[in-house]
């Protein structure tokens, strides 16, 4: 039995004591069960009649006392105690415990798999870095955690769309396209222009796809570096996530909004909603009415449209197109869009406490030998997401990246998740894969299959019931992480299964030995191994990390 299926179990207690008139209050729509620390206290314990004594006019004991009656009738229910204040401590029997073991190799790819999302649309949002560089290592973060968080929230039940929002309009890109062309005429780059490796090479792509190029007018030129140089960037970043594994359903164009007339009708549609004024020949979005600390000019004086007017019309399309909930994931340099992107929501008559998220990312460190890494050899002043690869792996780079709170700024030790020690997180995860997977070949060699007459009341040892504990865990987990947006929580977690099962290994003989017999026992604990490698690949692919068959 599952903490979910327990969790069931508990509200129908419940349930039928409120029937049967021994209880007057409302059914809870969910009921919290949790894994003790100490396992004196049974497989799990819920503190459901502390929650429903004070509705019910009665002590917490006394309710616990109803309920607990009605879980003993439950099958595979040894024990239920009634602890401390009113806390029910329940534990299994043996085989109930052990038939997880099954459920889990059974469900195979679809253990953990959940329909606490189900059918909310999510528009995701992440990376977004401007197209005028190679992706630097905030954006490396992004990648990592925002592809997790879609495998996760799918994996709930969402209907979820990735999306990168490239910025190809505006002052950066004129910037990028001086570069471009001061590189490729062989003229210094413009003091508040774009260096690197990479700059003299995209120039010189140009110059040899577009042939006479240079003997164009300077305007002329520049039109071409512009959109010519824009296409092969946002190429070479569109190359760089797919290396990552990183991938977005939309690719969507800042430059469209405007060609489309969205800004306009935005606008439109923000003054209609009675949010918009004009005040010193500029038009502007009344955003301070709800949260923020100033109010936001759409259009200047001079007739200029600005980027938040794109950030409002950006908004409004992400919403014409189905998304209830729109999740932004921003760098740590844009604490003040919090404010000004949830008034924009509010503005435009949505929700901005369920309608629109922002979550943002702290920064991120590079190690090596104990000194900090800040240059890269292409890009010149940045670490780019090709160094990281380079440096310590995708599966390196997109766990650690992944394993920690957005909340935290992180440092990648190169010297540590290049190693294979249990010190690199990834390392020591899939190494328990590995190890599983080893078993599973080192029977087939010695002719165990692991046999349909399975007996779950064999997995009694401390051990055993240990990992079982964890792999029950797993749907929980899942569905917290996409609940609070917060991948890091499967990381974390397969890091414990892992511990776990590592302590089960080094306690548990799984295959015979020289003469020794094959047994009942022998089975089981290929059905516990299996079911652990089971739902260590499935938290592996949610993040995104192969899982190796040999280290």
């Amino acid at each position: 039995m599952t903490p979910a299926e327990l969790s069931q179990a508990v509200q129908a207690a419940v349930s039928a004591a409120v029937e049967a008139g021994e209880l007057a209050v409302a059914v809870p729509e969910h009921v919290t069960v949790e894994r003790p620390k100490n396992r004196d206290h049974g497989d799990y314990a819920t503190n459901v009649a502390l929650q429903l004594a004070k509705s019910a006019g009665k002590p917490p004991r006394v309710v616990a006392d109803l309920v607990a009656a009605r879980l003993r009738e439950l099958p595979g229910v040894a024990e239920v105690d009634i602890a401390g204040p009113g806390f029910l401590n329940i534990t299994f029997d043996a085989a109930t415990q052990g038939e997880l073991a099954r459920t889990v190799v059974e469900a195979g790819e679809g253990y953990g798999r959940n329909e606490a999302l189900k059918g909310l649309k999510i528009n995701l949002e992440f990376v977004s870095a401007n197209p005028t560089g190679p992706i630097h290592i905030g954006g490396v973060r992004w990648a990592a955690v925002g592809d997790s968080l879609a495998r996760v929230l799918r994996a709930s039940g969402a209907d979820v769309t990735t999306e990168y929002y490239l910025n190809d309009a505006g002052v950066q890109i004129s910037k990028f396209a001086k570069s471009l062309q001061a590189s490729a005429n062989g003229r210094p780059v413009p003091e508040d222009g774009y260096v690197g490796e990479y700059i003299a090479d995209i120039a010189k792509a140009i110059t040899e796809g577009v042939p006479g190029v240079l003997d164009l007018t300077e305007d002329e030129q520049l039109r071409v570096f512009r959109t010519e140089g824009l296409k092969l960037m946002v190429a070479e970043i569109q190359r760089s996530m797919d290396e990552f594994g990183t991938h977005f359903d939309v690719w969507f164009s800042e430059k469209s909004l405007h060609d489309s007339g969205a800004v306009e009708k935005a606008m439109e549609r923000l003054r209609e909603q009675g949010h918009v004024f004009e005040r010193d020949g500029a038009i502007w979005l009344r955003t301070t009415d709800f949260g923020d600390d100033k109010d936001r000019v759409l259009i200047k004086a001079d007739g200029e449209t600005t980027y938040f007017a794109a950030d409002a019309a950006y908004y409004l399309s992400k919403r014409d197109r189905g998304a209830e909930v729109s999740v932004y994931m921003l760098g740590a340099d844009h604490h003040g869009y919090v404010n000004r992107l949830k008034a924009i929501a509010a503005c435009a008559g949505d929700d901005m406490d369920r309608n629109i998220e922002v979550k943002i990312g702290q920064f991120v460190k590079m190690l090596r030998d104990g000194e900090e890494v800040r240059m890269s050899k292409r890009a010149g002043n940045i670490i780019t997401i090709d160094d990281v690869v380079e440096w310590i792996g995708v599966d390196a780079a997109r766990y650690t990246l992944a394993r920690s709170s957005t909340d935290s700024t992180i440092t990648l030790d190169i010297n540590v998740l290049t190693s294979q020690t249990n010190e690199n997180p990834v390392f020591y995860v899939q190494y328990a894969h590995a190890r599983m997977c080893s078993v599973r070949r080192k029977a087939g060699e010695l002719g165990i299959e692991r046999s349909a007459d399975f007996k779950p009341e064999l997995l009694a040892t401390e051990w055993e019931s240990d990992l079982l504990g964890q792999l029950g865990e797993f749907p929980r987990v899942l569905a917290t992480a996409g609940e609070l947006r917060e991948p890091h929580r499967v990381a974390r977690y397969l890091e414990e299964l892992a511990g776990t099962y590592h302590r089960f290994y080094d306690n548990c003989q799984i295959l015979p030995k020289g003469d020794e017999e094959v047994t009942d026992l022998t089975h089981a604990r290929l059905w516990l191994a299996d079911a652990t490698r089971t739902v260590i690949a499935n938290g592996l692919t949610l993040l995104g990390v192969s899982s190796p068959e040999r280290m």
